[in-house]
Order: C-alpha cells, then sequence, then structure tokens
C-alpha cells in the first residue's frame, strides 16, 4: 500500500494539525508501507493564467510559468494516482482552506487524469477505491458549522476527483480548550478501525 501524507500548514514547528497528521500516519502504517511525502509549504505554486478549466492549454501555447506549473501539477496527480490512502492535514484560516491547499487542489484538477466530463455533461472522478483521512484543526471554528468553509470543501474536492471514503479527524476550537481538543483528537486516531 501506498500512503500520501499531505501537509499544508504554513508553521512548520509546533504545528498540531502536522503532529496529529503524523499521529494518524503512525496508527495506520504498516510495516510494508510505503509514504509519499509532500509538504505544500515548500514548493507550491499558485494558479495564474489559465486559459481554460481542468488545465488544459495545448503544449505550444504555453508559457515558460505555465511549464512550471504543469511540471509540478504532474507530480502531484501521479501522486495521487498512485496512492492508496490519503492524510491530508490542514488548519482553518480564515474560516477557510490555507492558500497552498487551494492550490494544490487547482493544480490536481486534471482533465482526463483526474476528472473527466461524461456525455451528458456532468462530471466524474477518476480516482476510484481511495480512502482518505482529512486532520483538521482550527484555533475558534467550530467544525461543520457554518463558519467552516474548509471541510465541506476539501471532502467535495476528494468526492470531484472520484475519492468518496473520507473520514475526518478533528481538534477544533482549540482557543477554547486546548488540551481537550487535542484528546479528543487523538482518541479519534485511537478509535480508527484499518481495515
Amino acid at each position: 500500500m501506498k500512503i500520501y501524507q499531505i501537509d499544508s500548514s504554513a508553521r512548520k514547528k509546533g504545528s498540531t494539525s502536522r503532529a496529529l497528521a503524523k499521529k494518524l500516519l503512525d496508527k495506520i502504517k504498516k510495516p510494508d508501507d510505503e509514504v509519499i511525502y509532500r509538504d505544500l509549504d515548500d514548493e507550491m505554486l499558485f494558479v495564474s493564467g489559465l486559459t481554460e478549466s481542468g488545465m488544459k492549454i495545448d503544449e505550444k501555447d504555453q508559457t515558460e510559468e505555465h511549464k512550471k506549473m504543469f511540471e509540478l501539477s504532474d507530480k502531484l496527480v501521479k501522486e495521487l494516482k498512485e496512492s492508496d490512502i490519503i492524510i491530508i492535514s490542514a488548519p482553518i484560516y480564515n474560516y477557510g482552506p490555507p492558500a497552498t491547499l487551494k492550490a494544490w487542489s487547482d493544480l490536481a484538477a486534471r482533465i482526463g487524469e483526474t476528472f473527466k466530463f461524461k456525455p451528458n455533461g456532468r462530471r466524474e472522478g477518476l480516482l476510484k477505491n481511495k480512502k482518505a483521512y482529512l486532520v483538521i484543526t482550527s484555533g475558534g471554528t467550530k467544525l461543520n458549522s457554518s463558519e467552516d468553509f474548509l471541510t465541506p470543501w476539501l471532502k467535495f474536492i476528494l468526492n470531484f476527483f472520484g475519492i468518496e471514503k473520507v473520514e475526518v479527524i478533528s481538534a477544533d476550537q482549540m482557543a477554547l480548550d486546548y488540551e481537550k481538543s487535542i484528546r479528543d483528537a487523538e482518541a479519534q486516531i485511537e478509535n480508527i478501525s484499518i481495515d
């Protein structure tokens, strides 16, 4: 099995979302599993200058910036396709996703690679039979409340890619009771049943 771990916190040291994702990885990883690791804070490019959705530009029309973007996009798509289990850790920033995670989703959304259009115009995700774990943290935002624009968006994006099995581990409202939030998240990780 291949596990794809993606961290998106801008904080490297002392990041709760990164620490919880590591605990989750330690819980589910079997000795023979391979881990692909990506830190979105290291290499993320922001999508700009695209003329069509689904990252589709003829090679002859690509600028140097486009070529760099497609090179990273190809890597991200390959990592997603090759993985069986995906762990995404993300803090809620200003009620939504970190900008790097949004950029990751833009670069991973490739027509004919991660999704396609059916004859009736509906989209179909192409990344079937994968499982995703989301490790979501927040200072004051309650998960799945009307103020949480990260969790439903990220679930939707993964479903759009065809990843329908999505489990959420949360340490929300840490500013109110940090110890309780961490205990709750660690209990969620401990109670995960490994198939």
